[in-house]
């Protein structure tokens, strides 16, 4: 029998879907978990979202979408958002495209701007499917681990080092998934000045822009004049719109690298469902309470975790500035991440991730995601409290 490429035998299920998967196996086996491992908001789409996705259906909006980069109002509405909450002003009929899910936006952007054997930068800790996705399309992901020391916070000169010929883009994610961390001006500079010196491509992964706390706002690194025509935003409506299952992603760039996507993506998805774009198009024009009241209580429940994770004996968490991960540490620890999160597992029944599937190697850190009930994550919080000294 045939076997699969050897590419595909590098290739392992996310991280993060295996760990969920886990939780949800546990407790169907009648065990009393509590799974903090996924990244899907707890709220329910928003009323008048589904509203719109079930008038779709009705009026039979269930044929192919025309074109197949994504409905006109819906690009409209893509190109009228991006410009009023970033500052971006984009074509909306040659600068963007729609897609079933972010993950199949970043696909077909790398796809696009990759040849075998190009390298692109990810700073780590990085959403852990940067470098799978990277590797399927023939790059090279190369980690540029930071650390909790300084809130991981881009520097140039460390940056500088892991540049080579082959360096084609770096991607960015702020506010960031696994730690919140959103990016600074000096940051933003930073990865401006190593893109214009080395001509790099920028993947601007702003999926939680919306999500973010202390009244920080979310820069868009395509509002950056000097930068606007290297940087390609992936976006969605998943995090911001509870739209987790709804699948529907973006890419918006510059003309020329959008238009190859979109050949590749005539010949995969060849067009996310038309009902669910009919739903983005109400969820982007109509009323956007919604999202800052689930904005409102995620950063409510960041207070707490971080508060409870600092006030745990020998563990400790940074602030958190946007999306919806806590991110703390074991402090004083010979164990790994790996082993920190199987005991926490075990003797907690507690799931999170563990920070090596984001790419740090360094500190034994373990994600748990607080878009989840506050009940559960108080009962969490307790739960690790009265094992914390095994994680020692």
């Amino acid at each position: 029998m045939p076997s699969p490429t050897q590419l595909a035998k590098k290739i392992a299920k996310s991280p993060t879907i295996a760990m969920n998967d886990k939780a949800k196996q546990l407790a169907a086996e009648g065990h009393s978990v509590i799974g903090l491992a996924g990244g899907e908001p707890d709220f329910d789409t928003p009323p008048h979202i589904v509203d719109a996705a079930m008038k779709a259906l009705r009026d039979g909006e269930t044929r192919y979408a025309a074109p197949s980069k994504g409905i006109r109002p819906l690009l409209e509405a893509i190109a009228a958002k991006t410009e009023q909450d970033n500052g971006v002003r984009l074509d909306p009929m040659s600068d963007i495209i729609v897609t079933p899910g972010g993950k199949l936006a970043l696909f077909l952007v790398l796809q696009a701007m990759i040849d075998p054997g190009d390298e692109v930068l990810i700073p780590a800790p990085y959403w852990v499917s940067y470098p799978s996705i990277t590797t399927m399309v023939g790059g090279v992901p190369v980690s540029v681990e930071t650390t909790g020391a300084d809130n991981y916070r881009l520097q140039l000169d460390h940056l500088r080092e892991f540049i080579t010929p082959r360096t084609k883009a770096i991607t960015i994610n702020s506010p960031c998934n696994p730690t919140g961390h959103m990016l600074s001006s000096a940051e933003i500079e930073a990865v401006a000045t190593l893109a214009l010196e080395h001509d790099l491509y920028i993947i601007s992964d702003e999926i939680y822009e919306k999500l973010n706390f202390d009244g920080r706002p979310a820069v868009s690194l395509a509002s950056i004049p000097e930068i606007a025509d290297r940087v390609v935003i992936i976006n969605g409506m998943s995090k911001a719109y509870a739209m987790t299952g709804w699948r529907l992603g973006w890419i918006a760039g510059p003309t020329e690298l959008v238009s190859v996507a979109g050949k590749f993506n005539s010949q995969t998805a060849t067009s996310a469902a038309t009902f669910t774009q009919h739903a983005a198009v109400a969820a982007l024009t109509g009323p956007q309470d919604c999202v800052e009241m689930m904005r409102q209580s995620y950063e409510e429940r960041r207070n707490f975790m971080v508060q409870a994770f600092n006030d745990i004996p020998n563990m400790s968490s940074p602030d958190i500035e946007g999306a919806f991960y806590a991110f703390p540490k074991v402090n004083k620890t010979g164990k790994t991440s790996e082993e920190v999160a199987n005991i926490i597992l075990d003797e907690a029944v507690v799931v999170g991730v563990p920070g090596s599937a984001f790419g740090v190697t360094k500190d034994a850190h373990i994600r748990f995601s607080f878009a989840e009930d506050f009940g559960k994550l108080k009962e969490a919080v307790e739960r690790i409290r009265k094992i914390a000294d095994k994680l020692a």
